[in-house]
């Protein structure tokens, strides 16, 4: 269990903070536009990520209604009880957004996929699990989040109008049938979306870095504590229940615990910036939730591995 530790913190959580540290040091020395790093995150980066993961995964249609299923409840149950949380801890409308937000959306791409690498030393199968739900969280996450946002300056229909005016969903839905219908793309438009696909990670790192070179980070601060609690022990302790009352086994049921376990998505926060509603708790739920991950996910994986 220690030897896990180790392991995750040297090649997983130690190079996200190298990122992360680098995009505070030339915040503080260049004051970059933290609006333009958060449209070229949102409309630029993700779309090409999306788009390559799906197109490229090898996966059966019972697999993935059933992983998508999954995800819907696993969601749900978290917003139900994040939401009454928030209530009954009376925040404000706009916090109590990026609070639920912080707990429903987790980062399961730029650390669930080396993480998911890691545990099942590159299985195919495997991989392809935790793709899918790499898809579902950009596709909820750049709908739901972004509307739910929107919705706090504009009507909530507009707001939805507005997200198909996204590339997200393009990309998204032309990775799905490209995949499904056997559609080769050629290498001249493959290599350059590969190219953008792959820069994501450093810049999402590089972008929360600028977000946080400037927040001071309270640590005395309950909904923090609330949102790093209900992400990494209360989202994959209903997981755990669900898996284990549904009868899902062996490799389907530990990818889908351990991908669970992540912390707050690095998109969360950027989101935040690009609404500027809370950005600075976002931030902070990302950065705590992060820290804290590399002894929590080490738990989780271990209790994935035994009882399935």
């Amino acid at each position: 269990m220690l030897s896990n530790l180790s392991i995750i913190f040297t090649e997983i959580i130690l190079p996200v903070f190298i990122l992360i540290l680098i995009g505070v040091i030339l915040q503080r020395k260049f004051k970059l536009d933290l609006y333009t790093l958060a449209k070229i995150n949102i409309y630029y980066l993700s779309p090409a990520l999306i788009f390559i993961k799906l197109y490229e995964s090898v996966f059966s249609p019972a697999i993935f209604f059933g992983v998508i299923f999954f995800c819907l409840l696993f969601v749900f149950l978290l917003y139900v009880l994040s939401s009454l949380v928030a209530k009954f801890s009376k925040m404000e409308k706009a916090k109590k957004l990026t609070f639920t937000n912080s707990v429903v959306f987790y980062n399961s791409a730029n650390y669930g996929i080396p993480v998911n690498d890691l545990v099942f030393k590159h299985d195919p199968f495997a991989m392809s699990i935790q793709v899918i739900v790499v898809a579902f969280q950009n596709t909820f996450l750049f709908s739901y989040g972004v509307v739910s946002l929107k919705s706090m300056t504009m009507g909530k229909w507009r707001a939805i109008l507005d997200y198909f005016k996204m590339p997200l969903f393009y990309a998204m839905t032309l990775g799905i049938l490209l995949n499904i219908f056997h559609v080769s793309l050629p290498e001249f438009l493959l290599t350059p979306i590969s190219y953008i696909s792959n820069a994501l990670i450093a810049i999402a790192l590089l972008t929360l870095g600028a977000q946080i070179a400037h927040i001071r980070v309270s640590f005395a601060y309950l909904p923090l504590y609330l949102s790093m609690f209900f992400r990494l022990l209360m989202g994959p302790a209903i997981a755990l229940a669900g898996l284990w009352l549904a009868g899902v086994d062996g490799i389907v049921a530990q990818a889908l615990l351990i991908s669970t376990a992540m912390p707050t998505s690095v998109n969360s926060s950027i989101i935040a910036q690009e609404y500027n509603n809370e950005p600075e708790f976002a931030a902070q739920t990302v950065i705590g939730s992060t820290l804290l991950s590399s002894f929590t996910l080490t738990i989780v994986i271990y209790i994935a591995l035994s009882i399935f």
